[in-house]
Order: C-alpha cells, then structure tokens, then sequence
C-alpha cells in the first residue's frame, strides 16, 4: 500500500482508544504526522507512542468537544504545532442505552451532546483550516443511523443525526476543495461497551456484542482511511452492516418487524 497521506497533518477527536486510535495509527502509517484528542491523557499518550513508532510526529492535545472553547483551542493548537491541517475526523463519542421511557432529559442532552454537537463543532472549527488545503473532513457515524434499535434510542437518533450532519456538510462543502465523509461502521472491536451512560469507562465491563461479528479495528482503519483518501461522500462498512443499512434505507417496515422480534 502507498503512502496516501505523506506530508499530510491529521486531527482525530477520540483518537485515544478504539476506531479513533486505529485510524491515527492507520494515517501515521500512510505518511501523516497526527494528533489525537480525547479526555483521557493516558490514552492518548499510548497512541502517539504508537503513531511516533511509525517515524511520524505524534501530538497529544487534550479536548472535551462538549466544551466549544475547548474544541477550538485544540484546532488551534493542532494547526500551530503541526503547520497545517490537511484531515480532520470528528470520532468522539459514546452510547447512552435504555429503553425511551426510562431515559431522562439530561441522559439525551448528553448523548447529544457529544455526538451530534461535538461533531459539528469539531467540523466548525476545523473547517478553517482545511479550506487552506482543500482537506478532508471525516465523521464518524455508525449503522445504527439506518436502523431501530432498542434500548438505543438514544444513541440510535444521535447517529441519524451525524449522517444529515454529513450529508448537509457536502452540500455545503460542494466546489470548495473540502470534502466531507461520513463513516458508518457496524460492529467493530471498541470500548464502546465498556462506557456507561455517563461517559464514564469500565475496563471490567463485558462485551456485548457477538463475537464473530467484530470487525479488528486496524480493518475498520484501512477502509476508513481509503474513503477518505478518495473523498467518498459517505461509506458504509463490514457485511453486516452493508445488508443492515440497506435493509432499513429500503424496506423499513420488515426492518421494524424483524427487530422489534429480535429484542
């Protein structure tokens, strides 16, 4: 594989764990220097060990994207020491589970929060910089922003909401030499189970996802990271999730039924 990114600088919110960290490694591998963002220092030492291991220049710059501010001191801070930004990938977020009737007011503002606001204001604020050298802008959704899931409504509506993020964003973008890309992975290894409603993690939580639906995140980096190399408008990934998406863009109503029996 080439050397897609050589010479580019990269941004990924959440880059500490999971897809976020995969894919900072991924674009260091591909030639990027990169910083990652997250709330958890120890984390994102670990992936800028590993970004610097591949001869590139990591940076670790703490963000909270629920704090506006906060997001565009890290943009700043990332375009200051890196000299440029060529990709920026809002990854941040979490899952709020529970069934509608039992979520409060303050279990969806968070869920929102982080998800949908976070997002768009790491894309706010990292558009200035991109538009300098007609980059790329990733988001990261998921394929539950395709299909009812229960328990999840919450985090269900906030990655419908992330993908008419993305699509409005490339309308927007249209002939400004940015592009947006919105990826949505299905079931791919993460601590995404491990954190509970408060955004808090649990490294003794289980796993609850099947198994052999797990896509490795170093994977689920490579085509993350070809679709953005390509400027694709929006990427759907790993079989289940294809059939899944596809399913519930086209025939909603078997959709609803077949996983209103599932539950």
């Amino acid at each position: 594989m080439g050397k897609r990114f050589q010479g580019k600088a990269a941004w990924v919110t959440g880059g500490g764990t999971g897809i976020g960290k995969a894919l900072a490694v991924e674009l260091a591998r591909q030639g990027a220097d990169v910083a990652v963002s997250g709330r958890r220092a120890d984390k994102l030492a670990d992936a800028v060990e590993a970004i610097e291991a591949l001869g590139q220049v990591g940076l670790a710059v703490p963000c909270d994207v629920t704090d506006e501010a906060d997001v565009s001191a890290a943009a700043d801070a990332v375009h200051a020491q890196l000299g440029k930004l060529d990709v920026a990938v809002a990854n941040a977020g979490f899952a709020v589970a529970g069934p509608i009737e039992r979520l409060s007011a303050e279990d969806w503002r968070r869920q929102l929060d982080v998800n949908v606001v976070g997002a768009a204001i790491t894309a706010k604020h990292a558009l200035a910089y991109l538009r300098e050298t007609d980059g790329r802008l990733g988001l990261v959704g998921s394929v539950a922003g395709f299909l009812p899931l229960a328990k999840n409504g919450a985090y269900v509506a906030s990655k419908w909401a992330v993908r008419g993020l993305g699509q409005t964003l490339s309308v927007e973008l249209a002939g400004s030499g940015v592009s947006c890309t919105t990826m949505h992975p299905g079931f791919v290894e993460s601590d995404i189970a491990k954190v509970d409603n408060q955004g808090v993690a649990h490294a003794d939580r289980k796993e609850t996802r099947p198994a052999q639906l797990l896509w490795p995140t170093d994977k689920a980096a490579r085509v993350m990271a070809r679709a953005l190399h390509r400027r694709q408008t929006e990427l759907v990934f790993t079989a289940h999730g294809k059939l899944g998406a596809f399913l519930g863009q086209h025939f909603p109503g078997l959709t609803t039924f077949a996983m209103g029996r599932a539950r």
